[in-house]
């Protein structure tokens, strides 16, 4: 067997062992340990072990993973959010399906203090969904706007995939992050739009509500939303102005997470040890997914599966739009049964050779990877954010009823999508500006 066949059977392998719900992690290092020794020796494999897991992650930059993490366990386990949708709910109550427009709206904040899509979403559907069903909002609507708001949290910074995908494909972290808000903005009026265009046409969706606050009311609501705010601000800015680095930034974004905590007296010992141990295990998990992604790379590239990929692709003189519809379609399959950290990881060895041979802009195909991954946080049959919401409602809405009310929110997730292809300033014109 050549070593370009024993490549592809490793993929094939890693897939299938994927597919029978073995952690990601485990399951590209056993495959790339198999094939290292297969394509040279058992002792370079023990070797490849001994070295690479420990370069990549003792590596500086990735310290961020935690430090964002912390970040977002702290404001949201400390009562960060606390107002937030109410402070929604009033300013935009108003509107044909106003309180899911303030979802829209509450879960794009919240995700860019928290950096997690499953946050955002476990969050939002104690406080904004049992909201809107009170009101007699359709059950698909109250719940799909949610799970599909809460993935927001993947593109609005800081995002922990846009850091991954920044870390191995070698592109600006920083830069990364700040292209993540005009897309997420972008997703934002879609998801928006298409509510109140829905609920103007069939008011049964969301009946409007007659109830009205008074301006001290805002007041006082807008009061509860201020750290928030001040948190992202404190982060996004910093990083804008190159005043610090994102690795900087997530220990700046946790240090001050805790201070408004404990100025507000909410930061006790017991809500920062669990946000410690939340953040322990969430760092845990992706590290291992890590480790598994540098040992396929290394796996890869010993087999030449990446360059002869490169090659056919160059071969055929494919255009680039061409190369975004294969990746589009291969997220869409895979993203119904892999997470979105090991799905990203899993393919960026095949897919980032390729790009770069063509000289594709790795900002532009960073935005483009997130937003295709966010979609599939909430296909079936593996919506996670789906299934989060699902355990956070219990059974008030059934399982296929938040399916279907996604649907509408995939579609314009692609309309985004098809923009952003379409005009990569979307996702490139505020990077341009960073100094």
């Amino acid at each position: 067997m050549t070593n370009l066949a024993i490549g592809f059977t490793g993929i094939g392998v890693a897939l299938v062992l994927i597919m029978l719900r073995f952690h990601i992690g485990l399951a590209l290092g056993l495959v790339s340990i198999i094939g290292i020794s297969a394509i040279l020796n058992v002792n370079a494999a023990l070797g490849i072990i001994t070295a690479v897991p420990y370069a990549f992650v003792g590596d500086w930059n990735l310290s961020a993973i935690p430090m964002f993490l912390l970040m977002g366990f702290i404001a949201s386990s400390t009562g960060l959010t606390t107002g937030l949708f109410r402070a929604m709910r009033m300013l935009l109550a108003f509107l044909p399906g106003g309180l899911a427009v303030a979802s829209v709206g509450a879960s794009a904040i919240f995700a860019a203090a928290s950096g997690s899509s499953i946050a955002t979403s476990a969050a939002m559907a104690r406080i904004a969904t049992p909201e809107m069903l009170k009101y007699g909002y359709h059950p698909g609507l109250a719940s799909g706007v949610i799970a599909a708001s809460g993935t927001l949290g993947s593109l609005i910074p800081p995002s922990i995939l846009l850091l991954l995908y920044g870390y191995f494909a070698g592109a600006s972290v920083g830069q990364l992050f700040i292209a993540g808000i005009l897309p997420g903005v972008l997703s934002m009026l879609l998801y928006s739009g298409m509510i109140v265009a829905r609920c103007a046409l069939n008011p049964d969706l969301a009946p409007r509500i007659q109830q009205k606050s008074t301006k001290r009311e805002l007041v006082d609501a807008l009061k509860e939303v201020w750290p928030l705010p001040l948190l992202i601000l404190s982060v996004l800015v910093g990083i804008f102005l190159g005043v610090f680095t994102p690795t900087q930034a997530g220990a700046i974004g946790a240090g001050v997470a805790m201070i408004i905590a404990a100025v507000r007296r909410e930061l006790t010992f017991a809500t920062f040890w669990s946000a410690i141990k939340d953040t322990l295990h969430g760092t845990a998990s992706i590290f291992l997914v890590i480790i598994g992604t540098s040992l396929l790379t290394r796996f890869l590239a010993l087999s030449q599966v990446p360059s002869f990929l490169s090659a056919q692709f160059i071969a055929l003189d494919a255009t680039p739009l061409l190369f975004i519809l294969a990746i589009a379609v291969i997220y869409f399959l895979l993203g119904m049964f892999v997470d979105s950290i090991g799905l990203m990881l899993l393919t960026l060895p095949i897919i980032l050779p390729v790009a770069l041979a063509t000289d594709m802009n790795l900002i532009w195909l960073g935005i483009i990877l997130v937003k295709l991954l966010e979609v599939g946080l909430v296909t079936p049959p593996v919506g996670l954010n789906v299934y989060v919401i699902k355990s956070a409602l219990g059974d008030k809405i059934d399982l296929t009823v938040i399916f279907r009310g996604v649907t509408w929110f995939i579609v314009m997730d692609f309309v985004a999508l098809a923009l952003i292809v379409a005009f990569p300033m979307v996702a490139l014109y505020l990077p341009g500006l960073m100094r």
